[in-house]
């Protein structure tokens, strides 16, 4: 016997189908949903259907012209720094709706003392949901003429909940000093650990400091130990002094002369004092292998 179909069913199915079928999505919503892509997952998307290929064209004219800005500003691919053609460039990328556009032009603004205008685009790549653009917003309401604490950390906290580093660190500063929202260390130390955990080499720093004094987090030196030593494997200068200083505690005179010339090189005046002790302690060998070890170290990378 031929069963029949249920017509209830039927139609919930294809109205479910159709409820998938993202390719009608208005151009101007696939452009905003899109504006914070990156070149690979813009390029992904691109190909995904005729519809969004079509729809993504003016973002990926915006990629060509985020390069070329990159370029201008740094110096790259055989093109000469030009400040003017590199804010050009991310100009025209900005006005084809890319945020990673808006927040390089916003920067030039700033870094030109034309912050109303920074502010504006950093604002726009904002609310397109860029990471990147929030904690640029955020820092610029921080320092602007007319601080605003308040929005500052709105959009500190959005930017450091999608994970972006430096917002976190940021956050985090806030909450220590009480800065636009309520003083609270506890947060603010896991805020901290969220940021040197994520590479930010500031934050392994302040991580440490809280580990270490008990301010936020419980007590514990050998967490505070490890936070320092990788703050100053990532090249921050007062963690080279301090991780130096406790070497020199625990009798490990080379690697301690080691991290003291590197702080020492790096401006930190006390760290060539403790570095010149330990170097009169040394073998003309010894010190001779120091240099040498130091001469060739070159820092961890460090998320921005």
């Amino acid at each position: 016997m031929k069963r029949r179909s249920n017509p209830l069913k039927s139609n919930a199915s294809q109205s479910s189908t159709s409820h998938r079928d993202f390719s009608s999505l208005p151009y101007d919503l696939m452009s905003r949903i899109a504006a914070a892509f990156s070149h690979r997952d813009l390029t992904a998307a691109s190909l995904t259907c005729k519809s969004w290929n079509d729809a993504l064209r003016p973002l990926r004219e915006a990629m060509l012209l985020l390069r070329w800005g990159k370029r201008f500003k740094h110096g790259r691919a055989g093109v000469r720094s030009d400040r003017e053609k590199a804010l050009e460039s991310f100009l025209k990328g900005a006005a084809r709706g890319s945020s990673l556009a808006m927040v390089d032009a916003g920067l030039i603004y700033w870094e030109m003392g034309k912050r109303e205008e920074g502010i504006r685009l950093y604002l726009k790549a904002a609310e397109l949901g860029d990471a990147s653009g929030q904690c640029n917003l955020g820092i610029a309401y921080l320092h602007a003429d007319c601080a605003n604490t308040t929005e500052a950390v709105r959009w500190l906290l959005q930017s450091a909940t999608a994970g972006h580093v430096r917002a976190q660190y940021q956050l985090a500063l806030c909450l220590h000093h009480g800065r636009g929202i309520e003083k609270s260390l506890h947060e603010a130390a896991k805020w901290y650990l969220r940021a040197a955990e994520g590479g930010y080499a500031r934050a392994m720093y302040n991580a440490s400091l809280c580990f270490s004094s008990g301010e936020g987090f419980k007590q514990n030196h050998p967490q505070a130990k490890k936070w320092m030593k990788r703050a100053a494997d990532h090249g921050h200068s007062k963690a080279q002094f301090e991780h130096g200083l406790n070497l020199f505690s625990e009798g490990e005179m080379m690697k301690a002369v080691i991290y003291l010339e590197l702080a020492s090189r790096a401006g930190e005046v006390g760290a060539s004092h403790v570095r010149d002790v330990i170097l009169q302690q040394l073998s003309a060998a010894s010190r001779d292998r120091a240099m040498h070890h130091a001469d060739k170290w070159r820092a961890l990378p460090s998320s921005r």
